[in-house]
This record gives C-alpha cells, structure tokens and sequence, in this order.
C-alpha cells in the first residue's frame, strides 16, 4: 500500500483506537449499572449544548462550542445522578430515553436552520473521523489521559458502586457523590468525543467491545483485554474497508462492529457457557479470598 495511503489512514485509525481505551472501560460500568443509554443521551446533550452556542451566535467549529456542551452535559450528569437511586417507580432508562428525545429533536430543528444545515446533522450523527487532525488526536489523548488516571486512582469505590451497588450502600459509601463524579468524568469523554466521532460511533465505542467482552468473562481485567482487543481489530478493519471500498468511514466501523459481535454471539453460544455474573458477585468474592480490600 502506497505511503501516502497510509499517513491519512493513520490518524483516523490512532483516534479510533484513543476512542476504544477509554470507552471499553467507562461501558462496563455503564452495563453493569444498567443505564445503556446514558451514553446516547449525554452525547446528544453535547450536541445541543454546541447548537445553542450556535443560535446566540457562535459558530459551530469554535473552540467555544466545546464548553457549551461541556456545561450541558454536567446538568445532565447532576440529573441522572439525583435520579439514580431515587424510588419514585419511573425507571432510570425511561428518564435517559426522554432526555435524548428532546436533545435530539431541538439539536435538529436548530442545525436545520443553519446553511448546509443536512451535513452539520450528519456530522453530528456518525462525525467526521477521517479528516481528524493530529492536533486533535493529542488534545484526545491528554484530556482522555486525565480521566483514565482519575478511575485508576479512584477504580475502588467507583467499580464497587457498579458492580455492588447494595454492598455500597449498606457499607455507607456516599454513592450519589461517586455517581456525580462518574457522569462528570463521562461527560467530559462524551463531550469531546461527539465532535470527533458523532453519537452513534461514540455509543458504539462504549457498549459494543463491553457486551462483547461481558459474554466471555466476568473479570474486570479479562473485559478490558478483550474490549481493548476488540477496539484496536475492529478500528482497523473498519477505516481500511471504508477505503478500499469508498464507504463513509463512521457508517463503516460501526457496523464492522455489529459484525464482529454477532460471530461473537455465535461463538459464545456454541462454547454452552454459563451467564456470566454481572453482579459483581465473583469479582468480590475472590478479592475477599485473597484477603484484600477494595478493588
């Protein structure tokens, strides 16, 4: 393959492997808490906030649109964290469902303004990956550097409330505060990456290599691996297939990804294994076997 053919594929690629680190890891908490679609939603709030900096008169490239849908996904953040644990017999997910609704529908009456108004909302759906910068690239992966640094130290409390949450609670942990600083962290992860990726890519990164994986192992570590394994095969086959075969790069590792997961599915379903624990019951189970504490 030409050279030159290989430095623009490059960079799209090295994105969408930054994409799959940090949101293999951030989709099995989401699984297990069992808020699916958060992600779909807070990426959707992201969207908005950078259209209503683009209706008081913003342009929809700036720098600017960044902290638009930053601050957006943080009230959405304090909202899903105060509705979390509240019982008040209206499931979490039907909250989300409302929240990206809403978000979608005002993000596409206001783009629908704007000129070339049908490619902001396409872009806004499945991004823009394969032109990405490198300058871009490593503002990714510093800001996504952070957050991965910030679970690692706070991994303990964080994958407790996710895999245990009645352990936590009845431990005395101060779960709404945890959960605050989970949506927080997630938000800024979404934020970012919606401009880059789109919604879809960016719910894609998140949920498909976390089911793929939950459906082999119940280990924290073992998921990772083969999240992270998952990302890295399927980025690259995905930007390689949209070139050789001229397809919109973001349609084309999505449905690469769909791909893989369903010969997944059919692996995991001829090898009869039992329905792994998603409880997190064998996860604490050897911690306290090996007499530690914590995660």
């Amino acid at each position: 393959m030409d050279i030159e053919i290989l430095e623009l594929l490059a960079a799209p690629f090295v994105a969408s492997v930054i994409l799959a680190a940090i949101h293999a890891y951030l989709g099995i908490h989401v699984v297990e808490r069992g808020v699916i679609f958060v992600d779909l939603a807070l990426a959707q709030v992201a969207v908005l906030g950078t259209t209503i900096g683009f209706l008081l008169g913003g342009e929809l490239q700036e720098g600017g649109a960044y902290w638009w849908s930053l601050t957006f996904t943080f009230i959405s953040a304090a909202i899903f964290t105060l509705t979390r644990t509240r019982k008040h017999g209206i499931p979490q997910e039907a909250l989300i469902g409302v929240v990206y609704a809403v978000s979608a529908s005002l993000a596409i009456a206001v783009l629908s303004r704007a000129p070339e108004g049908g490619d902001h909302i396409k872009s806004m759906l499945v991004g823009s990956i394969l032109v990405v910068s490198w300058d871009e690239i490593f503002t990714l992966a510093v800001l996504y550097s952070i957050v991965g640094v910030f679970h690692w130290v706070f991994r303990a409390p964080m994958l407790r409330i996710s895999l245990d949450p009645e352990g936590a609670k009845a431990a005395g942990m101060a779960i709404k505060w945890w959960d605050f600083l989970f949506y927080v962290s997630f938000g800024i992860v979404v934020s970012y990456a919606v401009a880059t990726a789109g919604v879809l890519l960016v719910f894609t990164y998140l949920i498909v290599p976390s089911v793929f994986a939950i459906m082999f192992s119940d280990r924290i570590g073992v998921r990772l691996l083969l999240g992270w394994g998952m990302g890295i095969v399927v980025s690259g086959a995905g930007v390689m297939l949209s070139f050789q075969y001229d397809w919109p790069t973001g349609e084309t590792i999505i449905c690469t990804y769909g791909l893989v997961l369903i010969l997944g599915a059919f692996v995991y379903l001829a090898t009869n294994r039992p329905p792994p624990h998603t409880e997190g019951d064998r996860y604490f189970e050897r911690r306290r076997r090996r007499g530690r504490h914590g995660v």
